[in-house]
């Protein structure tokens, strides 16, 4: 981290420089926090299941999926979270210009990969959510179904673009599938946040189908889309003004998922972490 803020460059204030600068800041941000998501992943589901100690896991599982006794779900359900913890270490790189250029090839591979399991979480997801039912409630769940709708559209458009070398276009659709793939993710940090501003639930239900799980469920990836959106039209535009708009918006992103990592950080992710550890060994 102290290397990233290292890089910074705050020489000459511009909005490009600002928007840069801030975006690096939410790469490192979010770097961290898909690390440890990644380690709490391996911790409460793959490590216990090695190990024998599948007890472990029915009880550190803050879902329903893991408690499931049909063989079949529970091979949905492993094939659905433990590609998440790869996706979770490596995903990240696809938004490192360096790495992008200077290893094309593994840029390539990665993103293949990536959206690959990306496909399958968005497709064992529904089947989880609406074929075996694990679901704590219907209208609790419309966001997510809905998250996972839209993953293989954007994958299809990304992949599309690629296929005909329209970089930009492709760089639009990644950034968008990126988004997408990690709404599951960013939605736990937007809960954990919120948990944080208000001291405790408010609007939320046990069921998640609470006024504020319900709005959360769907801003954890549309309200980043639009930020994203914003940024590539300001991008495309000459205009100051309106990349000041961009990096303003890029600073509420930051600050979100600043906000969402620090808290799902210490709430919830080492928690449990430090809990599977203590039980294996």
């Amino acid at each position: 981290m102290q290397t990233l803020i290292n890089k910074l460059d705050w020489g000459s204030i511009s909005p490009v420089k600002t928007l840069n600068n801030f975006f690096k800041c939410w790469v490192g941000v979010a770097l961290i926090g898909q690390w440890v998501f990644a380690a709490y992943i391996l911790s409460i589901y793959a490590f216990p299941t090695l190990f024998g100690h599948t007890a472990l896991t029915h009880s550190l599982s803050p879902g329903q999926g893991i408690k499931a006794e049909n063989s079949v779900d529970l091979f949905v359900f492993f094939a659905h979270i433990l590609p998440a913890a790869l996706m979770a270490l490596s995903g990240m790189f696809q938004l490192f210009p360096k790495i992008r250029n200077k290893y094309p090839k593994f840029h390539r591979y990665n993103g293949r990969m990536f959206m690959v399991f990306g496909l399958s979480g968005a497709f064992t997801g529904l089947y989880l959510t609406w074929g075996a039912g694990f679901r704590f409630s219907d209208i609790g769940s419309l966001g997510v179904t809905l998250n996972g709708l839209l993953i293989p559209i954007a994958i299809y458009f990304a992949w599309k673009a690629a296929i005909n070398k329209n970089f930009i276009a492709h760089q639009r659709f990644a950034i968008h599938s990126f988004i997408l793939i990690n709404g599951v993710w960013s939605f736990r940090l937007y809960l954990m946040g919120w948990f944080i501003v208000n001291q405790g639930a408010n609007g939320n239900t046990r069921n998640i189908d609470g006024p504020a799980d319900i709005t959360l469920s769907f801003a954890s990836y549309l309200l980043p889309m639009a930020i994203a959106e914003i940024i590539f039209w300001a991008q495309r535009n000459r205009s100051n003004n309106i990349k000041w708009l961009a990096s303003g918006f890029a600073t509420l992103g930051l600050l979100i998922t600043l906000l969402g990592v620090g808290s799902a950080i210490t709430m919830m992710w080492i928690p449990r972490i430090k809990q599977a550890f203590e039980g294996l060994f």
